[in-house]
């Protein structure tokens, strides 16, 4: 256990955020309008400091070729996108035509749009599309929580050696703890087979609503 837990108050929040490479125009007017446009759903937007950290991510990999598994408005996409080493290529997988409406407007203007392709469609279908060998560097999971299980068992094998794969929305606020609806439910069974997968090494951050990191043995 460890002896040094930290509780990150609204106060020391604010201090983190400050202390990390402030987002751009194009950043802060995408959360602006994903707030403004679509406040209901506005929470499946990734937080701005977790945008920064997957563009970080990405950098510190060298990233070739990545995937990501739900899309909404973009900016996860974008994150990981910008930090694509030369001639890296992201394959997006959404359902949503409207959401990632969006996503490709601000994709023209960060002028990332030439290295993402987008499709749209279930992604438990779709992902079996993708070429059967492991030449992944890089694989985002951030869509229905009842989906992971399959998006992680289509994703693992193509993975390569030293890959990573990034999960959102593994603390789910707190209620791994106490489930309380099927998404919670799904995300603390989720947690627990990854965790007892042996074609990975796990690390659970405590980063928006939790992301964890698995490197691909």
């Amino acid at each position: 256990m460890s002896t040094k837990p930290l509780p990150l108050t609204p106060e020391l929040h604010a201090y983190l955020v400050a202390h990390g490479s402030a987002p751009d125009e194009i950043v802060r007017e995408l959360a602006e309008e994903t707030r403004a446009a679509l406040p209901a759903q506005a929470d499946m937007q990734v937080a701005p400091e977790q945008a920064a950290f997957l563009t970080f991510l990405t950098r510190l990999l060298g990233v070739r070729q990545a995937v990501e598994v739900g899309t909404f408005t973009g900016l996860s996409s974008l994150a990981i996108a910008r930090g694509l080493a030369e001639g890296g290529r992201l394959t997006c997988f959404d359902i949503s035509e409207e959401y990632t409406g969006v996503a490709r407007r601000y994709w023209t203007r960060a002028g990332v749009q030439d290295r993402i392709e987008l499709r749209i469609g279930p992604a438990a279908e779709t992902l079996r599309q993708l070429p059967q060998e492991r030449y992944l560097d890089l694989a985002f999971i951030d869509a229905d929580k009842v989906g992971y299980p399959v998006y992680w068992d289509e994703l693992v094998p193509r993975m390569r050696p030293g890959a990573v794969i990034a999960v959102d929305n593994t603390l789910r606020g707190g209620r791994v703890l106490a489930p309380q609806n099927a998404d919670d439910r799904a995300i603390a069974a989720f947690n627990d087979e990854i965790l007892a997968d042996v074609r990975v090494e796990v690390v659970m951050l405590p980063i928006a609503d939790g992301v964890t990191l698995a490197r691909v043995l």
